[in-house]
């Protein structure tokens, strides 16, 4: 099978947010420091046989540890590479970031930036930058060369000399290098021959309220009824198996039931680390289905979360949005 050959990134914006990559010694601990850029320039003019592109720097206000990402936070994430792409004329964007929800971000920005025509890569490291074993330098620079060597348009994650699939992939592990995986999960999924406009990257998107509920033994109306309450407009609902739930338990169904009638979109996916959902093949799957659970296929929940924001925030109907749900977008379902 031949390669597809990428144009090389000449001019990369380097977006830093914060995370563990660039933390320094606080009286409470590890927390996010400024500086980054002269740290970042500095190793690389120590190592003049690494070769990357050409790069400029953005720090993002307020640096955060990743555990404080908020969608409202996506959404100047997603201006700051739109500046960057259309405005600052970068054809490249390398995003430095906090690994708890890396990759829940990288997944969401798959969806909030469908059409952009560059790269855009996330990575950070496991240890800060420049303490022993640190594995932030390999990360960066390693990251930058793979802009330079020519990348697709879209969203990518690099972590310790891989490039991952936001949409397919999460952290498994709390320690080591490869915190990283991509999970064998279904494939398979419908994709519409062409985007609707309201999700090209130059939209902007509202900010809304998507929850996710893992099932468990016992679990009641009452914990569903408070999300609902609670005004949620989409929930990610982790199944058992393929999709199954507590099928026999009218009071749960007749929540679904309203969550649907409410507006509210309900996506069920597997807590299962490999496979999907197949709705239809037991019948307490298929009784989800009755009362208005869409299929999330063999998304993660990060795909499943990240998709809900960028849908449901474009301002498309709910019909559209439901439709949408089952179709391949970013090659979260396929």
């Amino acid at each position: 099978m031949n390669s597809v050959k990428h144009v090389s990134a000449s001019h990369v914006m380097v977006l830093y947010t914060g995370g563990t990559i660039g933390m320094q010694a606080s009286e409470n601990g590890l927390a996010p420091a400024s500086g980054f850029e002269a740290r970042m320039a500095a190793q690389l003019t120590a190592q003049p046989n690494v070769h990357v592109p050409q790069w400029t720097f953005r720090e993002m206000s307020p640096l955060i540890d990743s555990a404080n990402m908020t969608p409202a936070y996506w959404q100047r994430l997603r201006e700051a590479v739109v500046d960057a792409v259309d405005i600052a004329g970068c054809d490249g964007v390398l995003v430095l970031h906090g690994t708890d929800t890396l990759a829940y971000s990288a997944a969401a920005m798959s969806f909030q930036l469908s059409g952009l025509h560059a790269p855009v890569v996330f990575t950070g490291s496991m240890l800060p930058a420049g303490v022993p074993d640190s594995d932030a330098w390999e990360n960066v620079n390693g990251a930058l060369q793979a802009l330079g060597s020519g990348l697709a348009p879209g969203v990518h994650l690099y972590f310790h000399g891989e490039l991952l699939e936001p949409t397919r992939c999460a952290k498994i592990r709390s320690f080591g290098r490869n915190p990283f995986a991509a999970l064998n999960r279904a494939r398979g999924g419908k994709v519409a021959s062409a985007l609707p406009a309201a999700l090209d990257y130059r939209q902007p998107r509202d900010l809304v309220n998507v929850a996710v509920l893992p099932l468990f033994p016992g679990i009641g109306a009452a914990q569903l009824d408070g999300l609902i309450d609670s005004g949620v407009q989409g929930l990610v609902l982790e199944c058992f198996g393929n999709g199954t739930g507590p099928s026999d338990n009218a009071d749960f169904l007749a929540s679904l039931q309203r969550a649907r009638q409410q507006g509210v979109v309900v996506v069920a996916i597997t807590q299962c680390h490999e496979g999907g959902v197949e709705l239809d093949v037991y019948e307490a799957g298929s009784r989800l289905r009755s009362v208005g659970v869409l299929s999330g296929g063999g998304m993660t929940r990060e795909a499943a979360f990240g998709k809900l924001h960028a849908l449901l925030g474009t301002g498309l109907d709910g019909d559209e949005v439901r439709r949408w749900v089952e179709l391949d977008i970013c090659g979260e379902l396929r």
